[in-house]
């Protein structure tokens, strides 16, 4: 297979985050996305029928209904409602991630078909564009756009370009994923300081991949914008004070702020948006405080007078946000040793194989 090495070349910062030089009037994701398909001889797996669209209310009940303004209160029966309710939308976040990944891996043109016949289903059937939606409904619709659109850019950039036979299915597909990026931004925008938290971050997330798989500046922009909002409710101890109310569930929820937050700051260095310095270097800041706490939660009880529940962070994947940051930053050897421990790491939530796009490259300067 030819590969166009240009698009692997040296960039214009310098580093494993940078715009390749032919493609720096438009917006790019990370070096890491430009990887070529693998071939192999592997038998690829039967495509399994697409999940049905999901085209009715965007409203569900919370796991933490009735817990009161902490929301750290698992309501097992809400979230076995959630779960029942969500399961297509579910099925479709992680289905389209392992097509993908196998595809990259594989080669095999079945996997990329049944990926985009998933993909282009949905945008037929304008899913999860409902009007009608709660809290929760609009949180599943950004988690599931940041999913789908993260995926995605894995066949948009790479150098073995899949998607130049399928055309008419990639321009349905994005302008899918614009319409979702729109109603997430409508959803999101302009809240009061006390209401924004995590959502925002991962709202920032989804519509960040969404601009850089449909070239859109606005969405680019919109997403930075979020990002030094929540750049700058960190303060000078590296606390996200409306993460602290998340009371037993502080530590769990600075840790989930993490992923979204780190992402959008690569994606933007990527395009020569150099956010690291923002709020005096808060996002750093927050990862030591989030990395200490994981050895030690007890500054985190001291800050919410409870002990915190550390089930969510002995699971691996948590910890994905270790990636981009050792990039971004010159990592210490504890989170050189905790990447180590927990990696590599695969989540659909942030676009699959997060440690092969970041890896094996340089940091910049801390």
């Amino acid at each position: 297979m030819k590969i166009n090495h240009w698009l692997l070349t040296p960039c214009l910062l310098g580093s494993a985050l940078c715009i390749p030089l032919a493609n720096a009037s438009k917006l790019v994701p990370p070096a890491g996305y430009y990887a070529p398909v693998l071939l192999t001889e592997k038998k690829p797996q039967a495509c399994a029928a697409t999940p049905q669209p999901y085209t009715d209310k965007l409203v569900f009940r919370s796991k933490y209904e009735g817990s009161g303004k902490a929301r750290a209160t698992l309501n097992l029966d809400s979230e076995k409602a959630f779960r029942e309710k969500t399961a297509a939308i579910t099925e479709m976040e992680r289905g389209v991630s392992k097509q993908i990944m196998q595809y990259m891996r594989d080669g095999q043109p079945a996997q990329l078909e049944c990926a985009l016949q998933w993909l282009n289903e949905w945008a037929a059937a304008d899913a999860l564009l409902s009007s009608e939606y709660n809290h929760t409904g609009k949180s599943v619709r950004k988690w599931a756009l940041g999913s789908l659109a993260s995926s995605y850019l894995h066949l948009k950039f790479s150098a073995s370009q899949p998607l130049a036979a399928y055309p008419q299915q990639a321009q349905q597909i994005e302008a899918w994923f614009s319409q979702l990026a729109e109603h997430t931004v409508q959803d999101w925008s302009d809240l009061p300081l006390k209401k924004i938290n995590n959502h925002s971050y991962w709202s920032a997330w989804s519509v960040m991949a969404t601009a850089i798989a449909t070239d859109r500046r606005d969405l680019f922009d919109w997403s930075v914008a979020q990002f030094r909002v929540g750049a700058n409710q960190v303060d000078a101890e590296g606390y996200l004070p409306n993460e602290l109310k998340r009371r037993q569930r502080a530590l769990a929820y600075h840790n989930y702020s993490l992923p979204p937050l780190m992402m959008v700051a690569a994606f933007a260095q990527a395009n020569g948006v150099d956010l690291r310095a923002e709020n005096q270097g808060a996002l750093q800041r927050l990862a030591k405080r989030v990395l200490n706490g994981v050895d030690d939660p007890d500054d985190f009880a001291a800050k919410t007078d409870e002990k915190q529940d550390m089930d969510d962070l002995e699971k691996p994947n948590k910890y994905a946000w270790l990636a981009p940051y050792c990039v971004l930053y010159t990592c210490s050897a504890e989170a050189q040793a905790l990447q180590q421990e927990m990696g590599p790491f695969r989540t659909f939530r942030l676009g699959g194989d997060v440690s092969q796009l970041f890896s094996p490259q340089k940091a910049g300067d801390s």
